[in-house]
C-alpha cells in the first residue's frame, strides 16, 4: 500500500473520531528515516487527557475495527503529544489544515529527521472559552 492510500484511510479514521470525540490540534503520519518502511501516527488534541496509555489503547481500538488489522501494523508507534508542546504549536503556525492532507518529504520534525509525512490536521485548538 502506498503512503497516499494510507493517509486517505488515516484522513478518513481522523474525521470519523473528529466527530465523535473533538478536534485535534496534530493528527498526522510521519515516517522516519530511521524507520523507513513504517510511520509514525502523532496525534494531539485536548480531550485526550493525561493518560497517555489508555489514548494510545483508544486509538489502536479505532483503527482495528474501522481501516483493519494490515492498516495497524504498517504503524511502528502512536504518539501522543499534549496540545500545548511547543513543537506541535510551531507545527500549528507552519501547517493550518483540517481533514486534508499535505505531505512533506526530507524535512525535521520533534527533533527527528522525517523521510516523508503526511499531515491530515495541523490546527491550533480554539481557546477554552472564560466565564
Amino acid at each position: 500500500m502506498t503512503g497516499h492510500e494510507l493517509s486517505e484511510k488515516f484522513r478518513y479514521l481522523e474525521s470519523r473520531i473528529a466527530e465523535d470525540k473533538g478536534g485535534f490540534a496534530l493528527f498526522a503520519l510521519f515516517m522516519r528515516e530511521d524507520v523507513p518502511d513504517r510511520w509514525d501516527l502523532m496525534v494531539s488534541a485536548p480531550w485526550v487527557g493525561s493518560n497517555k496509555r489508555d489514548a494510545v489503547d483508544y486509538f489502536v481500538n479505532q483503527i482495528k475495527p474501522r481501516l483493519g488489522e494490515q492498516d495497524l501494523t504498517s504503524l511502528a508507534r502512536i504518539v501522543v503529544i499534549d496540545p500545548e508542546d511547543t513543537a506541535v504549536q510551531a507545527l500549528n503556525r507552519a501547517v493550518q489544515i483540517e481533514h486534508g492532507g499535505v505531505e512533506i518529504r526530507d524535512s525535521n520534525f520533534f527533533g527527528l529527521p522525517i523521510k516523508h509525512a503526511f499531515i491530515i490536521t495541523s490546527k491550533r485548538p480554539p481557546a477554552p472559552a472564560t466565564a
